[in-house]
């Protein structure tokens, strides 16, 4: 059996082999010809599994090592008789640890009071889940925002707020949907002019769910006009030739990497390995996990922080500062991202 896959995939090195053949290539640049001959593929999300890819390869199974899978075309796959799988909650954790630590350092600045704090969260699926526990451990009120569970769940749709709710009520608003593009509940754009015309309390907002559900322009002129306080971007639009002068206005601007610790990291490669297994009936175990860190290890050294501190395991400000003086390395800078563990 070969296997194509993404040479930035972390741990999967000496793992992947015990599929069959594997060839290692940069995720953006994997063409037709490389995929012909191959079995399966695994991915990230800069390599568009389309017709133009795969038409004509021998591709019978695709799994792509992250949540999102905006970069597959589920139609042509399913037409084509290619099966497919994401890692969905891989780096669920990880993205509640960025929010937490981007909250803390909002608070720092002195732009939001935790103690008293309503944070709307927008799309509760498994990402958003954990997001909604790290925010009631800090002592926060959370509103959930999830139409699509609230007409599936009883339950839900009891507690489910509005996005008028949210616009209302909301100090600080943190954005977890996937991009949807029709059906009845799409979220392209949907934080966009009319909706940030409408916030009531000068929020915070938090984007690190898919760039596209924020509309970068309209954000741009709700910060100049001083409809939002401040906004945290990890995703963008139009990755990775992002807006510059909205970069430089947001007070974090991180290069979706908000999913980046090494545990998620590894849960999604050990998921992706599993789904091949599982798919061609090998009976196969993988040794995949995050490495240990010294005792002594601080992500952002130049801050001083207390040892239990949050911030000593991720500081966002570290990877905005990085993007911000060099947004032209955005790819580069998640390619080569450093080591982060979660505490």
């Amino acid at each position: 059996m070969l296997l194509i896959i993404d040479d930035k995939i972390p741990f999967i090195r000496g793992e992947a082999e015990k599929l069959g053949d594997v060839i290692y290539l940069p995720g953006a640049k994997i063409t037709a010809a490389d995929v012909r001959e191959a079995d399966v593929l695994i991915t990230r999300t800069r390599t568009l599994c389309n017709k133009a890819l795969l038409e004509g390869s021998k591709v019978k199974f695709i799994a792509t090592a992250t949540i999102g899978y905006d970069h597959l075309d589920v139609d042509y796959l399913r037409e084509a008789g290619i099966a497919w799988t994401n890692c969905p909650g891989c780096n669920a954790t990880s993205v509640a640890q960025y929010v937490e630590t981007s909250l803390l350092l909002l608070e720092q600045e002195g732009k939001v009071n935790l103690k008293d704090c309503t944070v709307g969260v927008v799309g509760v699926g498994n990402v958003g889940r954990r997001v909604v526990e790290r925010l009631e451990r800090m002592g926060c009120r959370v509103l959930q925002n999830d139409p699509p569970r609230a007409e599936r769940e009883a339950e839900f749709s009891r507690l489910a707020a509005s996005l008028r709710d949210l616009q209302e009520q909301c100090d600080v608003i943190t954005i977890h949907t996937p991009l949807v593009n029709d059906g009845m509940h799409p979220t392209h754009h949907l934080v966009n002019s009319a909706f940030l015309q409408g916030l009531k309390r000068r929020p915070v907002l938090i984007n690190a769910g898919r760039g596209e559900v924020v509309d970068g322009a309209a954000l741009s002129a709700a910060l100049d006009q001083d409809c939002v306080s401040a906004a945290v971007i990890d995703t963008w639009e139009g990755e990775p030739c992002i807006d510059r002068n909205l970069l430089q206005k947001v007070f974090l601007g991180t290069p979706h990497i908000a999913g980046y610790s090494a545990d998620g990291k590894a849960n999604g490669t050990r998921m992706a390995l599993e789904a091949v297994a599982h798919y061609f009936n090998k009976e196969v175990s993988f040794d995949v996990s995050a490495p240990e860190l010294p005792e002594t290890y601080a992500y952002y050294p130049k801050m001083a922080v207390a040892p239990d501190s949050p911030l000593r395991f991720y500081n966002p400000l570290r990877d905005s500062e990085a993007l911000k003086a060099s947004p032209e390395n955005f790819e580069k800078l998640r390619g080569d991202y450093p080591l982060r563990r979660e505490p």
